[in-house]
């Protein structure tokens, strides 16, 4: 951004006004940095009311118009309007502006009224209190409330991490539907109902409906049935819930309103898409960090509901598995942590519509448990897979290594076919030094799973009477 040179505050500073009028001298300077630092396209338009409001301190006589004039115009040359336009031009909206400043002066304001010095406010009385945990005794035990059984509880943070693109956004969506509707199970897991605030500062309101039109479909339900799911898009706004100081985090405009929403609504669940958008700070600072979540959990306890915050992991927690991101502050800080992730062995995914949520905290449950999720017709609907994680990785690996042999085979000029015989290409590479101790069964489902997709073809040549078949890496 622009600055004015000294030599144009020195000129302001001996400006005629008045020397006890602040006022005035403040105002012209004001105004005269407004122009210097104004934004190409905007330029003309901001001169011209510079002009226009030092002409109306013009007409209460606190300050000179050839001064105004001369400042206004050097202002309009550090911002480049000058250069652009030309002088006469803006001098002729200098001018114009002044004109119609001129016809309404503007005094200077009288100084506010002194007020009573009241006495000091003291801090508001904690409400905790210190008690012997023999008062305890004959009292019921309370119930741990829970907005997803074992997943997500109630008047907590819960963060749900994964990378771009891997679903979180539509999972937390699907969630919020089946709270709002009343739908009593979520992964297996029951779920309690109620109002839901979904704030989404990544997808714009036409996406929303685009989500919500599969999701309802999928449930058999209607949009009348989300009449307690509240939507706000804030795609291309300021999503930020806090503002960063030198001291302390401190609540937004927007937290604000979001708890007065809250406070209207009672809501069970708050969704806040994403992590990045809403917090203000850097993610590795762990005091900010916790003052962040500190936050969130002060709103989760105060509207008495369940705070979900999704969020991006950070390389190594993407390279880990562990789904972490940033300072390890987020993990400990938070009572939940939930990461959805793809099925990907050694770089290969063998089926790009399956997703595993998994639990990596939970301060009330137990962690490591895992969901088979798959993405059909818009929703991810959770899959009762038999075969576990061992045997998902164990086809991933038959696939991998099916397309590493075959790509050597064609870099070699040698062929296998998929239909039988001395090449049949399952048969070839169980023997090949290189199968990682993948079968012939194993390479043979491997390979018809890769012809279904795409990744593998089948090639001919030859004459009708004497044709041969053979594999190919899709190119």
């Amino acid at each position: 951004m622009a600055e004015l040179p000294p030599n144009i505050w020195h000129a302001i500073e001996k400006a005629d006004a008045p020397r006890s009028d602040n006022y005035a001298i403040a105002a012209l300077a004001d105004e005269c940095r407004k122009v210097a630092t104004c934004a190409n396209g905007s330029r003309n338009n901001d001169l011209n009311i510079a002009a226009m409001r030092l002409g109306q301190l013009v007409a209460s006589g606190l300050l000179d118009q050839n001064q105004v004039i001369d400042r206004l115009k050097a202002a309009a040359e550090v911002c480049g309007l000058v250069a652009e336009d030309g002088i006469q031009s803006v001098e002729a909206t200098i001018r114009s502006g002044l004109s119609k400043g001129l016809q309404e002066p503007r005094k200077r304001p009288e100084p506010a009224p002194q007020v009573e010095r009241q006495a000091p406010v003291h801090a508001p009385e904690r409400a905790s209190k210190f008690y012997s945990a023999a008062a305890l005794k004959d009292k019921p035990v309370p119930i741990r409330p829970w907005l997803a059984n074992n997943l997500i509880p109630l008047r907590q943070v819960t963060l749900l991490s994964g990378d771009g693109g891997t679903g979180k956004s539509l999972a937390a969506l699907h969630l919020a539907v089946k709270v709002a509707a009343g739908l009593k199970n979520w992964l297996g897991n029951d779920i309690r109902g109620g109002r839901v605030i979904f704030l989404s500062a990544e997808d714009d309101e036409d996406e929303l409906h685009r989500r919500l039109a599969d999701i309802v479909r999928a449930e058999g339900i209607g949009f009348e049935a989300l009449e307690g799911l509240t939507l706000r898009s804030l795609a291309g706004e300021d999503a930020l819930l806090a503002i960063e100081t030198k001291i302390a985090l401190m609540e937004s405009e927007l937290f604000k309103e979001l708890d007065a929403r809250a406070n209207e609504e009672s809501p069970v669940l708050i969704v806040l898409d994403t992590l990045a958008d809403v917090y203000p700070a850097n993610e590795n600072d762990r005091g900010k960090v916790r003052q962040f979540v500190g936050i969130l959990r002060g709103l989760a306890l105060k509207r008495n509901c369940a705070v979900l915050l999704l969020g991006h992991p950070s390389l190594t927690g993407l390279s880990t598995g562990s789904g972490s991101s940033g300072s390890t502050a987020w993990n400990n800080s938070v009572r939940s942590r939930l990461y959805l992730s793809r099925v990907i062995v050694a770089n290969y995914e063998p089926d790009p519509d399956v997703r595993i949520l998994s639990t990596k905290k939970a301060n009330y449950g137990r962690t490591g448990a895992t969901y088979h999720l798959r993405w059909q017709e818009g929703v991810f609907v959770s899959e009762d897979l038999n075969k576990g994680m061992d045997e998902i990785a164990q086809g991933a690996t038959a696939e991998r290594v099916f397309l590493k042999l075959l790509a050597k085979y064609e870099a070699q000029g040698r062929r296998v076919n998929p239909s039988g015989g001395t090449t049949y290409a399952p048969k070839v590479f169980a023997e090949h030094p290189d199968n990682e101790g993948v079968t012939k069964r194993a390479f043979a489902t491997a390979m018809n799973k890769l012809l279904s997709d795409g990744f593998v073809t089948v090639q001919h040549e030859g004459s009708p009477s004497r044709r041969v078949s053979y594999l190919e890496v899709k190119k």
